[in-house]
């Protein structure tokens, strides 16, 4: 409630936006009842292609978030911003800082990818990015994120689903959250990036977790994540609506030879929006399971890689999952 009313004394901007406050979904008697009812409602809005937005609460909410989609049987791609990847320890039980582990775990399961952005390497143990690497999860330092913020769009483009850990802003931007710490992204870059997943065509649900008004100064949290979901909204009646799919006389098509012709990395450039992805070959026999999947989004970054006889990393890793 703290964030809700704050939307409301933002302008609607330039587009004639259509939203429903859907009110608040009341605790269960057990934890299990509140995921329950919260992926229930999120399978029934995604199916009727309504996108979600989810306020407050703790982060161990995208585990029911996620549960929606095992509901729809669709195997999805899952963003989180977060300084940690919350994976926890053997036996602990699902919260706020171990669902990824449950997520990842979870049978069936329904997880093609998932992607970090924002980790700070202090609040990340050594094995936690060695399992990264073994399930070639895309994972991205602050640091990095900082100096290429335009390399975020396609990493959030790739999303089903995207969790917004507010800790992941640093202490004076966001200090209404008890983990919060000196470093992390601007405020700005928050915006930033949530517009990039507005944008997205792909993106079906979004969530904003971890906001403690009680440690909130002068509501400049709830008023900071108000301005994330404006930026949100406005992304989404911004989208281009250019997945390359069906029609491609709206593309420009390159091919790339790579590594003495053993390799062809074909790309697609959206004449519309200018945006790239790559086709990444996969087994006819798993066609139905990762039609999706297939189509990587990408940056000019990507081609130029490949131009220089270089495999993308982002092509690799899809390789290695469909494969």
């Amino acid at each position: 409630d703290y964030i809700r009313d704050k939307p409301y004394q933002l302008y609607q901007g330039r587009n004639k936006v259509k939203i429903a406050d859907l009110g608040n979904i009341k605790r269960g008697n057990k934890v299990e009842d509140t995921y329950f009812a919260l992926s229930s409602v999120i399978a029934q809005l995604v199916e009727a292609k309504i996108v979600p937005v989810i306020i407050g609460g703790g982060q161990d909410l995208t585990y029911a978030n996620y549960c929606a989609y095992e509901n729809l049987k669709q195997t999805i791609n899952m963003v989180v911003i977060d300084s940690c990847f919350d994976i926890g320890v053997a036996g602990q039980d699902l919260d706020s800082k171990s669902y990824l582990s449950q997520i990842i775990l979870h049978q069936p399961n329904f997880l093609f990818n998932y992607s970090n952005i924002g980790y700070q390497t202090y609040f990340v143990d050594e094995n936690a990015l060695e399992l990264m690497k073994k399930l070639f999860f895309d994972v991205y330092r602050l640091g990095y994120v900082n100096k290429n913020i335009e390399e975020v769009e396609p990493i959030v483009r790739n999303a089903d689903m995207l969790s917004f850990d507010i800790s992941a802003l640093r202490q004076s931007d966001a200090p209404g959250n008890k983990n919060s710490s000196p470093n992390g992204f601007y405020g700005e870059e928050a915006c930033q990036i949530t517009r990039y997943a507005g944008l997205s065509d792909k993106l079906t649900s979004i969530g904003f977790y971890e906001v403690n008004p009680l440690c909130d100064n002068n509501q400049q949290t709830t008023h900071l994540v108000a301005q994330m979901i404006w930026y949100f909204i406005d992304g989404y009646y911004s989208r281009y609506k250019d997945y390359p799919a069906g029609d491609t006389s709206q593309y420009t098509k390159y091919t790339v030879s790579i590594q003495d012709d053993k390799h062809e990395i074909i790309f697609h450039k959206s004449n519309k929006s200018d945006k790239w992805w790559m086709n990444v070959p996969y087994p006819t026999n798993k066609k139905i399971k990762y039609e999706r999947h297939h189509l990587v989004p990408c940056s000019y970054s990507d081609y130029q890689m490949a131009c220089k006889d270089d495999i993308p990393d982002r092509w690799w890793k899809a390789y290695r999952k469909l494969s």
